[in-house]
This record gives C-alpha cells, structure tokens and sequence, in this order.
C-alpha cells in the first residue's frame, strides 16, 4: 500500500473556491445556437467527438452512463462505439450490474464530458439491445486481449483476489488458444440508447454558459 501520511488534502475552503474559467478562448468557437444543429444531433456530437481528440482528450468517446436499480441512479463510465441518427451504442455484459438494471428499466442517460474544452453533451432514452450482426461486427474490431477478457470475466460479481481473476484469464487463454477468430460471448453485446432528449453544453463567462436542448423535433435555448 502507498503512503499518504504526508499528503496534504485539500480544506473545505479550497474546494468551495476551486473552479475553471470559460469563454470562446477554451473550445475556439463562438456561441453554440440552433443553426448549429442544421446538420442532426449526431454529427454535432461526433464533430465535438472529433475536436476532443484533436485537442488530446483521452477516450473523447467516454460517456458517464446511468441506469436505475429499485428507483436509485447508478452511473459508471462506458465507451461510446456506435453513433448515428438511430442512437448512442455501448458494448457490455448482458448480466452485468447495468445489464440487469437496463433488463428492468430499460431507459438510460449518458453525458459526454469534454472538461479542456468546457463542453458537454448529454442524451436520454429508451435502451434496446443491437442486433447480433452489429454485436458481431464491433467484436471483430477488439484487440484479442480484450476479447479474453470478456470471457474471462464474470462482470460485476464478487472475485476472491485479483489472483483468482488472473487465473480465470489464464484459463480462457488456453481454451482459445488455437482459435484464430474467438467467439463472441453468449452474455456479451451492445445497447443503443435512442434519444428523445439531446443537450448540448458550451461554457462561457460569468457561468452563463450556452444550452441547447432537442426533444421531440423542438429546439430550445435553455437558462444555465
């Protein structure tokens, strides 16, 4: 274990005074406004995709994704790996914590934040399960190691120590290891979340920042 004995933590009055700057000078660009949004709401977002990674961001195509158990949020960071005008595409256990909450529920949100260039992007919808095909054709795209890991993990249960977890990949390792092309898992697939609520996000000064909501083909400017 590390020691922290001599970390100095933050105080309550450093943390009420922490706070960024916004304004045209952080994402280059000027006021976000409904022409904007001309193109569809999907290739906004993939063009603020796009501009994150130009400016470094790792996984620009993080998103902070929340579900609800028993009428309680629950919210984790997934990876975005499918967009279009049809919906927001994830890749999970199907029995996983938010597999089973999604099986439920099955409405989720999830916002993009992009911190270094003071935006976000926020969708909210009904969640249905991809088809087989697409499932199949992300799979194709993952690097091998994380295939094994999707096999060897039994996502969201209890594991004794990260020996035994170890173990589990080990043993996957070897059952495949003469398969070129490994099998997609039967508890494995992709969730689209269909949006009836868009909102983009643009911060500027004074904490007046820029809000832009669709829902059900209306646009509207929105107080921040």
């Amino acid at each position: 274990m590390d020691d922290n004995s001599q970390v100095v933590e933050l105080n309550d009055d450093e943390l009420a005074r922490m706070r960024g700057e916004y304004g045209p000078e952080k994402d280059g660009c000027d006021d976000l406004d409904f022409h904007w949004l001309d193109v569809g709401w999907h290739v906004l977002l993939r063009r603020w995709m796009s501009d994150a990674q130009r400016a470094g961001v790792i996984e620009p195509n993080a998103m902070v994704l929340a579900t609800v158990a028993d009428g309680k949020p629950v919210s984790r960071s997934v990876l975005c790996k499918l967009l279009d005008e049809s919906g927001v595409v994830f890749f999970t256990s199907y029995a996983s914590e938010k597999g089973q909450q999604l099986a439920a529920t099955p409405y989720a949100s999830a916002t993009f934040p992009w911190y270094e260039l003071g935006r976000q992007a926020h969708v909210r919808g009904a969640v249905t399960k991809v088809s087989a095909d697409e499932t199949f054709e992300y799979w194709s795209k993952r690097p091998r190691g994380a295939q094994l890991g999707a096999w060897a993990s039994q996502q969201s249960r209890p594991v004794g120590s990260r020996a035994e977890l170890d173990a589990q990949l080990s043993e996957v390792t070897r059952r495949f290891a003469d398969q070129d092309q490994i099998p997609v898992p039967p508890q494995w697939g992709g969730y689209r979340i269909a949006p009836d609520v868009v909102e983009f996000w643009q911060g500027r000064e004074n904490r007046l920042h820029n809000r832009i909501r669709i829902s059900n083909g209306r646009l509207d400017r929105l107080q921040p």
